[in-house]
């Protein structure tokens, strides 16, 4: 009985070892595809992040363009309402000359009739 009993306990141990060796192996597969999983993780984060960057700059390069151009277009405006400005005071003053040469051609006209 005693050597029965002894038999099955190192049986039982053998196989508690076994199972113990084979709960080792899937923990050790399990943590290995964890560090996969986090070092895949950690790339793709690493990858977002430089296309956000690079997205991000581009904007700002954009953003700056457009500043730039408004800047220019403002300037434009500007100085086509200053020449706006200069053209209808130079208009006010043809007609003005207009005005004084047709008086005096209308007192020439009356000099000649008379």
């Amino acid at each position: 009985q005693l050597h029965l009993t002894t038999s099955e306990k190192n049986e039982l141990t053998r196989c508690l070892e076994m199972v113990q060796n084979q709960l080792q192996e899937k923990e050790s597969a399990i943590k290995r595809e964890i560090s996969e999983y986090k070092d895949r993780l950690l790339q793709a984060e690493k990858e977002h992040q430089d296309a956000l960057t690079e997205a991000n700059r581009k904007n700002e390069v954009e953003i700056e363009a457009c500043h730039e151009k408004i800047s220019s277009l403002e300037h434009f405006i500007s100085s086509q309402k200053l020449e706006i400005e200069h053209l209808k005071s130079n208009k006010e003053q043809l007609n003005n000359s207009l005005k004084e040469a047709n008086q005096s051609l209308g007192e020439l006209l009356k000099t000649k009739v008379r």
